[in-house]
């Protein structure tokens, strides 16, 4: 897979690909992630890529030639699968949508800035727009480490133990179960007697209740997906 990420700061993204799995997929050839500076576009001398909106208001706004000069760039070498914006009005990333991207080859994330960018990038490039929450961020590269975190992590022969990623919260609508480890008596608090049993049976039946009723408790939202009422 390849991730190229559209940023005016790719300073902001290096570490995250710098360690640990995400390093480690990068390291293997597995994927690959490319930090394209947007301001490389920029036809304007002191390099600027926003501008005043149009019919006033507070607030500065992505310009549409730098953005337009890097996309066509970009997809004149290749073709994308995805070309996401990160958007606070988007859809909501959940975990669906992370294992439907893990499968594609070709993606590229447009970070957003300011006040946004201008309405004809997404009218005419932008493929999906994404959000991780209903909240605002100063910029869209938190936002694209996480995309690009949540979608890594699931391509085959990134994580040692590729069926940890099948038992991850979010998987099948339900949380995961509580895990415990050694000691099994810390203080008097102790690890649930089924897991110390051997019975693979009775501990994967346990977990899967202790799941449902996990999601249920503190995830009703997501609850109701598993029970199919939504």
């Amino acid at each position: 897979m390849r991730i190229d990420i559209v940023t005016i700061h790719p300073q902001l993204l290096e570490s995250p690909f710098q360690h640990s799995i995400l390093k480690r997929a990068i390291d293997k050839g597995i994927v690959e992630v490319n930090l394209i500076n947007l301001r490389d576009y920029s036809t304007h001398k002191q390099k600027s890529v926003d501008d005043y909106a149009f019919g006033g208001g507070a607030g500065m706004v992505m310009m549409i030639e730098p953005i337009a000069n890097c996309i066509n760039d970009l997809k004149s070498k290749r073709e994308y699968d995805e070309i996401i914006y990160t958007s606070p009005d988007g859809e909501q990333l959940n975990q669906g949508h992370c294992n439907r991207m893990s499968t594609l080859k070709n993606i590229m994330i447009l970070c957003g800035h300011y006040k946004g960018i201008d309405e004809r990038i997404r009218e005419h490039f932008i493929t999906r727009e994404i959000s991780i929450g209903d909240y605002v961020l100063s910029g869209g590269e938190l936002a694209a480490a996480v995309i690009s975190d949540s979608i890594i992590r699931l391509i085959p022969g990134v994580l040692n133990d590729e069926t940890s990623a099948l038992t991850d919260s979010f998987q099948d609508n339900l949380l995961a179960p509580p895990v415990y480890t050694r000691p099994a008596d810390y203080n008097g608090w102790k690890v649930p007697d089924i897991l110390l049993s051997g019975h693979t049976a009775n501990i994967d039946k346990w977990r899967h209740e202790q799941s449902i009723d996990r999601t249920k408790q503190r995830r009703p939202d997501i609850y109701k997906k598993f029970k199919g009422e939504e």
